[in-house]
């Protein structure tokens, strides 16, 4: 831990907070503070604004090819350094390092995605309808941007928001999560050695994310910004945003259904079940949180899941064999165990998992719950845990509707043998991404996101740098 930078980065130095604060950061495997980093408060808002709009001019200029080899130099940094910052990343939110280390390849794709999207920002040219003019379209940088992460993916979601900021020729100020500071300001580190020039990002750790972020919204001098987190967060900044129209990507919370048929193949929707319920100890918007299983096939699901998920090993995130770590925090953990306490008070049966263990860290078990009430506040609260709810169904028509009844629609999952049926139902589906017979749907080369309010915009795929770029139209007059 002794290298990773725990100043602020503004301007392309580190830095302190100017008014000397400092925030802890917690190993939530064993509750002791790992690091103190320093905590940015409204003058060091300032400053890194100062910076990113001092650099914006200068950076939109730079060639397409020279952003696309700093993001390819970066991309190559992080594959080398893997084994280092999955340490990193597990000691500041504790999943499995294994889980770590396909975090960072994930993370490095972005900048790879996009440091091959930078050279293809193209326009378009013609004679109008009227053939008075011609019409030059071309796209350019939308200017300096806020980008706030979660801590849930401390390394991915940096890289895909930095990614096309930098393929487009934005600058930024970045705002990662006050638990996961030390993987963002590894990655400052990284794409400073890469040659990024000064100032066109900036990080800035912080505690008092309403004095940092607010000001900067209102000022009128950062155009974009684009916000991972939940759904009641992402309110409360639209709103901030308002005043000054800035442009927004919002990638909120999620109530994924998991809809398993009457014809599915039990072994792909348990499989699949695993890996959308325990990526990252079911702490991402993508968890399935409503497992709606068709009646006939209910307690067979059932059977197989809790026997799988009573088969991981709950632990340390650098122990060796370990499959499942520590929440987040303690927060968090209470959140998991009030949802399920309130399930099992509602008549849910408990197949596996359900109960704290004892000791430091913020551990909870992979759990099953079946029979689970359709009133149980598990059924429209974004879980972020470990914890499986299942449901039973008897006709297509139904399980649409109890899919669809959630004001969010990030991701939904489907497990049938049926080409009809697939495609009809997804096609139902009021969501932004659907997983047919598979439990993982994240990918750079695929544009992430979903409706209602799960979000507004994508991110990564062929459409992920349109978020930060703007169209303006040339007329010239036809000679």
């Amino acid at each position: 831990m002794t290298d990773t930078p725990t100043q602020l980065f503004i301007g392309g130095a580190w830095v302190d907070a100017a008014d000397g604060a400092t925030l802890p950061v917690d190993d939530p495997a064993t509750g002791e503070i790992i690091a103190h980093v320093a905590d940015a408060g409204p003058k060091d808002a300032r400053l890194a604004e100062d910076a990113a709009v001092g650099a914006q001019d200068g950076w939109a200029r730079t060639a397409p090819r020279a952003r696309s080899e700093i993001l390819r130099r970066a991309y190559e940094i992080i594959i080398d350094r893997t084994d280092e910052l999955a340490h990193l990343m597990t000691a500041e939110m504790g999943k499995p390092l294994a889980e770590a280390r396909g975090e960072v390849a994930y993370a490095a794709e972005f900048f790879r995605w996009f440091s091959e999207e930078a050279v293809r920002i193209d326009g378009s040219a013609g004679i109008l309808p009227d053939g008075r003019n011609r019409m030059l379209l071309s796209r350019r940088p939308v200017g300096p941007c806020l980008l706030i992460t979660p801590w849930n993916f401390p390394l991915a979601m940096g890289t895909r928001k930095i990614g096309p900021a930098i393929a487009a020729g934005c600058t930024m100020i970045l705002k990662p999560a006050p638990q996961t500071p030390l993987s963002s300001l590894a990655l400052a580190a990284i794409l400073k050695e890469a040659g990024l020039p000064d100032g066109v990002l900036n990080v800035v750790p912080t505690s008092r994310a309403g004095e940092v972020g607010e000001p900067l919204l209102r000022g009128g001098r950062v155009r974009k910004l684009s916000f991972t987190g939940s759904t009641q967060v992402g309110r409360l900044l639209l709103a901030q945003c308002a005043d000054t129209v800035v442009r927004t990507s919002m990638e909120l919370g999620g109530n994924a259904p998991f809809v398993v048929f009457e014809d599915a193949d039990l072994d792909k929707a348990v499989d699949g079940a695993m890996v959308a319920k325990m990526r990252n100890m079911g702490e991402a918007c993508t968890a399935a949180n409503r497992f709606f299983v068709h009646r006939s096939v209910a307690e067979e699901f059932g059977r197989r899941l809790a026997e799988r998920m009573g088969a991981l090993v709950v632990g340390p995130g650098t122990r060796d064999g370990v499959d499942v770590g520590p929440l987040i925090d303690v927060k968090g953990r209470a959140k998991v165990e009030e949802l399920v306490a309130d399930a099992v008070e509602r008549g849910a049966q408990v197949l596996v998992g359900g109960r704290t263990p004892q000791g430091p860290g913020c551990f909870y078990p992979p759990t099953v719950l079946a029979d689970v009430d359709p009133e149980s506040r598990l059924m429209d609260t974004e879980i972020f845990g470990p914890v499986a709810a299942i449901l039973t169904f008897e006709d297509e028509d139904e399980v649409v509707r109890r899919a669809n009844d959630t004001p969010w629609g990030l991701v939904g999952y489907l497990f049938t043998e049926g080409l009809d049926r697939a495609l009809r139902v997804s096609e139902r589906l009021e969501v932004g991404m659907v997983g047919l017979n598979t439990g993982l749907v994240s990918n750079p080369a695929a544009p992430f996101g979903g409706v209602k309010q799960s979000g507004l915009g994508r991110e990564g795929g062929r459409v992920g740098i349109d978020e930060f770029l703007e169209y303006q139209y040339l007329a010239v007059p036809v000679q």
